[in-house]
């Protein structure tokens, strides 16, 4: 099946129902476009399944603690390679995430901590969809943003989530962005929280 560029819903509908018997995979580019296929090119694709609502992404557990262990040493790693805290790195994953490592938002970050493409070629992520790569890339990155902010966890963890000029442009605040400021409480809770239990 060759790759379907923004087509209307309906028709979408018609082409999935024609095709039902074939596995369908989603991904969304960088710029946005919707492709469709038969036949992933890389990790970053989803998984379709027909649902009674409809075609939706395949659920995957992917809070599970098995999974949770599966990554947990690269989080270590790259805690001690930048002297970051482990108990923060599970926390921006988590948020960032959900410890998905095919995750991709809507503006086009993508991975376990959501790099943005741009962030990935400037911290040297290859493949960031590869969670020891995607892991060690944001880590980079938060090690930087800290640096920057003089180990200011809020300052750091606004600029992940809305960038280091956007914090700078609004006086060393966080900018007074709706989901920035959701971003930060949320990971700082869970950050308190991991380092409790």
């Amino acid at each position: 099946m060759k790759n379907l560029f923004l087509i209307p819903s309906l028709l979408l509908l018609l082409a999935l129902s024609a095709i039902s018997h074939a596995e369908i995979y989603r991904y969304i580019t960088p710029e946005g476009r919707l492709l469709l296929t038969d036949t992933p090119k890389h990790k970053g694709y989803t998984q379709l399944v027909k649902t009674h609502r409809g075609w939706e992404p395949k659920k995957e557990d992917y809070h599970k603690a098995a999974n949770k262990r599966a990554l947990s040493r690269h989080i270590r790693k790259a805690a001690d390679t930048y002297q970051l805290p482990y108990d923060l790195l599970h926390a921006v994953i988590r948020v960032e995430s959900a410890y998905n490592p095919r995750a991709i938002s809507k503006a086009g970050a993508q991975g376990l901590m959501q790099l943005m493409p741009a962030t990935a070629a400037r911290f040297d992520v290859s493949d960031p969809f590869n969670p020891a790569d995607n892991i060690d890339g944001g880590s980079r990155y938060l090690r930087y943003l800290l640096t920057l902010f003089n180990n200011n966890y809020t300052l750091a963890l606004a600029a992940y989530n809305a960038g280091e000029n956007a914090v700078i442009r609004y006086g060393h605040k966080i900018p007074p962005y709706k989901e920035t400021q959701h971003y930060v409480r949320k990971v700082l809770k869970l950050y308190r929280a991991n380092k409790a239990s």
